[in-house]
């Protein structure tokens, strides 16, 4: 029989031996994860995009990865996921993946959510149809309302809960006959790939809050009995110029034709009420031809909004100038004339309309 001193020996030589090929072993698996996560996975003039979905595993988010053409299998950012404990917290989204990123980068990035992301521009006095159309037709968005009516869309944000600034502005989404109006123009960034539904709740929700904001800070003693009267008559002056100066001016004259209870007499509104009908040139018959925004025909304000008001034009209704004008006509060079008397009005029309100088 072998000794206890051989059988020690024999035991630590063993041993010995499976302690260096397990620090070999360790050591050609520490470099080979340090070569994975610093190897480069995209030339420097490359760039790979790729969308991530809600909900979906680390396993089919490799595959879906390796897929898009990213030089990593699908197993190795599986196991870089697993190994760092990371796996539950890659975010969805759009990604847009350029030069040399690295495994450890990627993965980084995915778990910071640093998703790639475009942008659309709603522009003061665009009607609620032309925003719609700027949504459908932009190729970055996915289009889950392209086919749906205004009342279908009314409807959807009628399930949302309810907001603190809705309230503010009496809006209940059940009782809108229109969502004209009701959009905040602005420029909007959003992750690629994401819901146009989205993006027009955000434009929605910042009309209301722009709003109620000035609302707050209006005038006293105005006569307008609801922050969407503001917002309609805002829509007015939007729409009838776009001069800075002018708009308190403008603001003034719709404001004393208010308290008069004259007609507000404003083509922008009548051209709106004609609707398709409407080709360019508004005639006399035209102005006779009773709609619900004929403001010719009709006194007081309009029953919805005619265009979406900026901030500019929102102001300038909640804080028109004191003037006692109740005329204007545009001069052509994009400022406008204003005038207290019809005789008056009638002098500038002539001069700037008619080419009576």
């Amino acid at each position: 029989m072998r000794s206890k001193k051989a059988q020690s020996n024999s035991f630590m030589q063993s041993f010995l031996r499976f302690a260096v090929l397990f620090s070999i072993a360790f050591g050609s698996l520490a470099t080979g994860f340090l070569w994975l996560v610093t190897q480069p996975l995209l030339q420097t003039n490359e760039t790979v995009a790729f969308s991530i979905p809600p909900g979906e595993s680390l396993r089919v988010i490799s595959q879906r990865i390796e897929k898009s053409g990213i030089r990593l299998p699908a197993w190795q950012l599986e196991l870089l996921g697993r190994l760092t404990g990371r796996t539950a917290n890659i975010k969805a989204g759009s990604y847009e993946i350029s030069g040399e990123i690295t495994a450890w980068q990627l993965l980084n990035r995915l778990t910071r959510g640093e998703v790639s992301q475009a942008q659309i521009t709603l522009i003061e006095g665009h009607s609620f149809s032309a925003f719609r159309a700027a949504l459908n037709a932009h190729p970055d968005l996915r289009h889950d309302t392209a086919t749906l009516t205004d009342a279908e869309i009314i409807a959807k944000l009628a399930q949302l809960p309810r907001q603190p600034t809705e309230e503010a502005l009496a809006i209940n989404p059940l009782t809108l006959i229109s969502l004209e109006g009701l959009v905040f123009p602005d420029t909007y960034l959003f992750d690629k790939g994401s819901s146009d539904f989205h993006l027009l709740t955000r434009a929605y929700l910042a009309m209301q809050r722009q709003t109620a904001l000035i609302w707050a800070q209006r005038q006293a003693d105005l006569p307008l009995q609801s922050p969407y009267e503001l917002l309609i008559l805002a829509s007015i002056i939007e729409k009838e110029t776009g001069q800075a100066n002018d708009r308190p001016l403008i603001a003034s004259v719709f404001i004393n034709r208010l308290r008069l209870k004259m007609p507000l007499q404003t083509d922008p509104s009548v051209i709106y009420g004609l609707g398709t009908k409407f080709d360019g040139n508004l005639r006399r018959s035209d102005l006779q031809t009773d709609t619900p925004w004929n403001t010719y025909t009709r006194r007081g304000l309009p029953p919805t909004p005619i265009s979406s008001p900026g901030f500019a034009a929102l102001s300038a209704a909640a804080k028109p100038s004191v003037s006692d004008k109740f005329y204007f006509v545009a001069k052509g060079n994009g400022t406008s004339i204003f005038s207290h008397s019809l005789e008056e009005h009638n002098r500038a029309v002539a001069q700037y309309q008619k080419g009576n100088r």
